[in-house]
């Protein structure tokens, strides 16, 4: 089992595979505080690494903090990461579980960033993602101080979180260089299709985050539970990662989980090869 067959992307300023592993679910209940079996969360990033996962994204929210602090403790070499993207995120305060009002002032910014840098453990981080944009900071001042980690080298690349096209239009007039989109997409929700189809357009990587989640499309006798039929021991949560790597080629997806077994199943979405049929059956829109 590998992720080889997922395909690259360029990220970080190196080409990855497109099937990642996503940081979020490592964490405790609500996103918050330690998770409950700490052994398993890193054998969790170990086993995706040794599975060929050379990117991972994580954010200084998660728990917070507890995410990056694990991603060091589990793969940090005392130099680095070797061939592994790490990416983060900023722009986000927590007050308690499932708690995240979004902070854009440029001295918090500024904080995230060198904050995430020490916990990992470089001097450069290679993906920052803005995890917000703060309706109540101008944007444009948002968009210079994150600008600023690239020409400062705190960041070797920059990306945005949930945003739509004129924000990244904005974000590029702005002089920031985007390389990255991190939307919420995947077969059951395709309200970011506009993004994603700019992002193709424009060669920006595309990072949709719950990307299992196949809503309607998987009850019974649904779409997801046709092909299922044709794919003997492929699961659910296969396929519909599957599509999301057919359907454009600057997606990576990023599954998450705390499981070893859970992470084996989803990255095995690498070897799935739907056909044209079943693709198609699976891109219409659902009710």
């Amino acid at each position: 089992m590998s992720v080889i067959n997922s395909g690259t992307v360029e990220l970080g300023g190196r080409e990855v595979h497109r099937l990642g592993f996503g940081a979020m679910r490592i964490t405790g209940p609500g996103i918050w505080g330690p998770p409950h079996d700490h052994d398993e969360a890193i054998r969790v990033l170990r086993r995706a690494v040794e599975l060929g996962v050379d990117f991972i994204d994580t954010a200084d929210s998660y728990g917070p903090y507890v995410s990056e602090d694990l991603i060091r403790e589990a793969l940090h070499d005392g130099t680095g990461y070797g061939d592994v993207v790490i990416a983060t995120k900023g722009g986000l305060t927590r007050s308690g579980p499932n708690v995240w009002p979004p902070l854009g002032r440029p001295e918090y910014l500024r904080q995230c960033v060198l904050m995430s840098l020490r916990r990992l453990g470089v001097d450069r981080i290679d993906l920052w993602q803005l995890h917000r944009i703060d309706p109540k900071t101008p944007r444009e001042e948002t968009f210079a101080e994150v600008k600023s980690f690239v020409d400062e080298g705190l960041a070797r690349q920059i990306g945005l979180s949930e945003v739509s096209v004129e924000e990244i239009k904005a974000a590029q007039d702005a002089g920031l260089p985007v390389a990255s989109v991190q939307n919420r997409y995947n077969l059951g929700d395709r309200r970011a299709e506009d993004v994603l189809d700019f992002c193709t357009d424009q060669g920006i990587a595309f990072i949709p985050w719950a990307p299992v989640d196949a809503g309607t499309l998987a009850r019974p006798g649904g779409p997801l539970d046709k092909v299922s039929v044709r794919h003997e021991g492929a699961s659910t949560a296969q396929l519909a990662l599957a599509w999301l790597l057919r359907r454009s080629p600057v997606i990576v997806p990023i599954p998450g989980t705390s499981s070893v077994a859970h992470l084996e199943d989803n990255l095995g979405a690498a070897d799935v090869v739907l056909t044209d049929e079943e693709f198609e059956l699976l891109s219409r829109r659902p009710d």
